[in-house]
């Protein structure tokens, strides 16, 4: 479906561009106020850059779990600090950060045991209240995390990369563990990424030749044509047995339901893929394999705090990342476009 589109020009300096889906198919670049000043622990931010989402992706074809129109799509932001609010000392005026926009209560026992990402009444921005898409937000200050070396491309990346860390840290891969990643979009590589740095035996299946290139090349794994790739095609591309680690990133329900066939005995299935609906499963062949099922959702504040001090020393590669770039006026335009799985599109970023 094509996009349609409405460019207003900015009058004053209390109006600024904001991009809003305001359904699905239809997103329309339009004058929004300013935000207020920033509150008692509270920054308001200069959006610098934003990254677009397999969320952003489903949502303007929706069919995205927890999304509500219209909406200011954004959570994935690389920002500049403009003010900061009463009682605020993690952050300045001119700082540059990666935003963790994962909004929590704090006091629920999700929070209460560490697990801010899966919080009672969590909201995430540019999914349940409006995000990043805009040339400024009011953020809590404390989920900024910052960076004296990143671009603002970089710190964009952050978010992305903290789904596939948070993500191996559920499936807790053994060195040398034999590791399936299904599903070669952002958020499979971003899997793969870690869970080679945890030093498992990486495999990736995807059904397009240009990601399982990506992978072979620049995370320097295995990676298996998907379509009729069988359990025991598998069993023998990788020298006899299943692998025990199985992460499924594809946003498909049909995937999900196979990613049940892939495990060995005893393995692990880890659902970084999110989809509307169920997905049911074979029970006689579950219990016979003695399978184990995690969710994984978001990530945390330790974890944006790693990959920020990973990137900056060099032990993330960065660069390869990001393929496609647009200016927020070129976005409506072209949004459509990058859907297109021959568009070859791994990361693209919106600059403000």
């Amino acid at each position: 479906m094509a996009s349609k589109w409405i460019l207003h020009c900015v009058q004053n300096d209390n109006l600024m561009q904001t991009l809003i889906l305001k359904k699905p198919g239809e997103l329309v670049l339009a004058d929004t106020p300013a935000p207020p000043a920033p509150g008692t622990g509270e920054a308001r931010v200069r959006v610098r850059c934003s990254g677009v989402c397999g969320t952003d992706l489903h949502a303007f074809a929706g069919n995205q779990p927890y999304f509500t129109y219209p909406r200011i799509p954004g959570h994935e932001l690389g920002v500049e600090v403009m003010a900061v609010g009463a009682g605020v000392t993690n952050v300045r005026t001119g700082d540059h950060s990666a935003v963790e926009p994962y909004l929590s209560c704090g006091h629920c026992i999700a929070c209460r045991r560490g697990r801010t990402n899966c919080c009672e009444t969590l909201q995430v921005l540019g999914v349940h209240v409006d995000g990043g898409w805009r040339d400024e937000i009011v953020v809590p200050a404390a989920k900024l995390h910052g960076s004296k070396t990143l671009t603002f491309e970089q710190l964009a990346l952050v978010e992305t990369l903290g789904i596939g860390a948070h993500a191996v840290v559920r499936g807790a891969p053994e060195r040398g563990e034999s590791t399936l990643v299904v599903g070669a979009g952002p958020i499979g590589l971003a899997v793969a990424q870690f869970a080679v740095e945890a030093g498992a035996r990486v495999t990736v299946l995807d059904v397009s030749e240009t990601r399982r290139a990506f992978a072979a090349r620049w995370l320097g794994v295995n990676a298996l044509e998907a379509r009729g790739l069988t359990p025991d095609g598998l069993r023998s591309a990788l020298g006899g047995d299943l692998p025990t680690l199985v992460f499924d990133a594809t946003g498909s329900p049909a995937a999900m339901r196979q990613a049940f066939l892939w495990p060995a005995q005893g393995g692990r299935i880890v659902f970084a893929s999110l989809v509307q609906g169920e997905v049911a499963f074979d029970d006689p062949n579950f219990h016979r394999r003695e399978l184990t099922v995690y969710a994984t959702r978001n990530s945390t504040a330790v974890e944006f705090r790693r990959i920020i001090a990973m990137i900056e020393s060099g032990r993330i590669d960065t660069a390869p990342w990001i393929t496609h770039r647009a200016p927020l006026t070129d976005v409506p335009r072209i949004f459509a476009d990058w859907m297109r799985p021959e568009t070859g599109v791994i990361k693209a970023m919106i600059g403000l």
